[in-house]
Order: structure tokens, then C-alpha cells, then sequence
């Protein structure tokens, strides 16, 4: 696998803040952003899935997917990365990839993610990894991760408990 730059990184922790943001204001912990090869912020989104008014497609890869395809063009995205507090389900991979966004990162592995919120009904995980969707393309997505799962893991600590947020 690929080392992570210093950029990577960075770009990695502020989505990370985000998915602790998410948090705070009611949501899943989730978070994803969209940069450019300079490491400029193209959109970013937090989860709103979350019943009862969340709408259960809108994943923060997803919304922060297609955010920065309405911002650029195909040619573009092709040189961006996803930055993700989670390793993308498979229904954001595909709109990672539709998206033509040539790059991801991410934090928490799926594998990790289950065993933090275990049979919880608002996060049925499918063990399906990133990787192995983009496999399926016509054209290769490139993949960092899993990366600074301890720190991806805290927004999520306590959250999915009987107890809930």
C-alpha cells in the first residue's frame, strides 16, 4: 500500500472533526470531503441519514460525492480525493466512482465500524470492502486505508450503545 503524504493526513483528521461534528448536532458520526491534488476543499459533508428526517442514501461520501461533481468536471475529479471518517459502503463507492473521483482515504475499516456499533439497526453493514467495487470498474480508484483508526473510532465510542446518542 501507498504511504499517506503529511497532506493525506491532515485532509484524513479534518474529516475525522467532522464526523465528530456530526455527532454533536444529532447525526451519525460520519464525515467525507472532496480535495483537490493541492489539497483545496472542493465540498465536504457530514451524515444525514438518520431517521427520522434523514433520507437513509444520504451517506457524507455520497453528499460530499456529488457535491463536488456539480463543482467539476469529470477530467477534474479524476485528480481528486475523498477524504472519510469510514471506509465507503458499497452504494457510496459506486457514487465515488460515477463521480469520477480517481482517489480515496479513510479512517475506520467497515471491519472496525461493525465492531463498534455491533447489530445496531440505523448501521446494518454490508462486509463488502471499497476496494473490491472499485475492482469491479473499468477504470482504477486508487485507496489509502484503513488510517488512524483509534482516532476515526472516538466519534463513534459511546455513540451506538442500547443507551443511543
Amino acid at each position: 500500500m501507498q504511504q499517506p503524504s503529511p497532506l493525506d493526513l491532515a485532509l484524513l483528521r479534518q474529516a475525522i472533526a467532522l464526523s465528530a461534528d456530526s455527532r454533536a448536532s444529532g447525526r451519525h458520526p460520519f464525515a467525507a470531503l472532496v480535495a483537490d491534488e493541492n489539497g483545496t476543499i472542493i465540498a465536504q459533508a457530514g451524515n444525514n441519514s438518520m431517521p427520522p428526517q434523514g433520507d437513509p442514501t444520504q451517506h457524507a461520501e455520497l453528499a460530499a460525492a456529488a457535491l463536488a461533481a456539480r463543482a467539476l468536471p469529470p477530467e477534474q475529479l479524476l485528480r481528486c480525493t475523498l477524504y472519510t471518517s469510514a471506509e465507503p459502503c458499497c452504494m457510496c463507492a459506486g457514487a465515488i466512482y460515477w463521480c469520477n473521483i480517481g482517489r480515496v482515504v479513510y479512517g475506520l475499516s467497515e471491519h472496525q465500524l461493525l465492531e463498534l456499533t455491533g447489530a445496531h439497526p440505523e448501521n446494518p453493514t454490508l462486509s463488502l470492502p471499497c476496494r473490491h467495487v472499485f475492482a469491479t470498474g473499468q477504470r482504477p480508484v486508487e485507496v489509502l486505508g484503513p488510517l488512524l483508526e483509534g482516532e476515526a473510532a472516538e466519534p463513534h465510542r459511546g455513540f451506538w450503545d442500547s443507551s443511543g446518542s
